[in-house]
């Protein structure tokens, strides 16, 4: 398969130690996620790979990141890092991180000051690196060339191994790990284009900076299987009553599952997503491809031969299809789950 990667994602190589649930711990989105996965698919025989082409020498592709994202949010984040270790002395190594955050309600402003921004634009406890901006837009690139060669028809499918992943990044907010909404860029891309295009999401949380981007759109049907959210991250969305708005209403669906869900449960949950995606007729299908649903990420609870029967249904959606990397963290079984779907995917095309 046609894989698209760049080595820019290693830009992005948070350190510091990070409260989750109350415990500080080393962070897990890091550098070794995309080598391990890109190590174990060139052992598969199932990479072609390609660099995608330079965010800067690539007008188009600019064009796409704004059609996402609001532009004071992309300065944001073009800027942000410097700014911080101007405002702070720090000497560019440092990790800017929210503090602060806003109080929604009467009132409301975000003064033009970076450490406010920080705490407008985040939803959790990411860090803005010196190589962040880097890298997350390296991550979109890559989804953009993957869509690109299927769109063009030069192949069926192409995966995007985008580090930073996307899908819990907003219209104008970062979370989750996710900058930029590379699966919603790749969609957009294909809207840009004259097509229609479904997100599946897949991945162990639900998509729901997809969805915020496509809330009130019927071009783009935004599928989600994932855990309920009132036990998991996002905690705030992806919950089945979230339907869309306006001209979008009926084209986002939330599909949820009970925590350490095994194939069995999730299997028909999956056909359900499938059956929406089928009904819709979409042009080109854009999988945001997360592997925490894997036991040993500790939510849901797939495993082994379960990812070659995720990719073997995907595959039998028979459409074009972008798949698009998102979670997975656990280094002893990623690369192998994600090659997994890729092999399944390719032998039941």
């Amino acid at each position: 398969m046609l894989v698209f990667a760049s080595e820019d994602h290693r830009a992005h190589n948070p350190t510091e130690l990070h409260l989750f649930a109350g415990e500080a711990l080393p962070p897990k989105e890091v550098p070794a996620r995309a080598e391990t996965i890109l190590g174990a698919l060139k052992a598969a025989g199932l990479a072609d790979v390609r660099e995608p082409d330079p965010l800067d020498s690539d007008p188009s592709a600019r064009d796409l990141l704004s059609r996402v994202h609001d532009a004071a949010y992309l300065e944001f984040l073009r800027t942000a890092h410097q700014r911080w270790c101007a405002l702070t002395g720090n000497d560019g190594g440092g990790e800017a991180m929210p503090f602060v955050r806003p109080i929604l309600g009467p009132g409301f402003t975000v003064p033009d000051h970076v450490l406010a921004e920080l705490g407008r634009y985040s939803n959790d406890a990411d860090p803005l690196l010196a190589g962040t901006w880097q890298a997350a837009t390296s991550a979109a690139t890559c989804a953009i060339g993957a869509a690109r060669t299927v769109v063009s028809g030069d192949a069926g499918a192409a995966y995007a191994l985008a580090r930073p992943p996307g899908h819990h990044a907003g219209p104008d907010n970062f979370g989750g790990y996710c900058y930029l909404n590379n699966s919603a860029i790749a969609a957009e891309l294909v809207t840009a284009t004259g097509g229609r295009a479904a997100t599946l999401d897949v991945d162990t949380h639900a998509g729901n900076g997809t969805q915020a981007v496509f809330w009130h759109r019927r071009d783009v049907l935004s599928v989600s299987l994932h855990i309920d959210p009132s036990v998991e991250y996002p905690y705030f969305q992806g919950y089945p009553a979230e339907r869309g708005a306006g001209d979008g209403e009926g084209f986002n669906h939330n599909l949820t599952m009970g925590r350490r869900t095994q194939w069995p449960g999730y299997e028909p949950v999956l056909d359900q997503a499938c059956r929406l995606v089928d009904d819709f007729g979409p042009d080109v299908v854009v999988v945001a491809l997360g592997v925490d649903t894997a036991v040993e990420d500790g939510v849901l609870a797939l495993e082994g031969d379960d990812y070659l029967r995720l990719g073997e249904r995907l595959a039998r959606l028979g459409r074009p299809t972008v798949l698009v990397q998102e979670g997975g963290y656990d280094l002893r079984v990623l690369g192998r789950n994600v090659a997994a779907v890729i092999e399944g995917f390719a032998q039941a095309r």
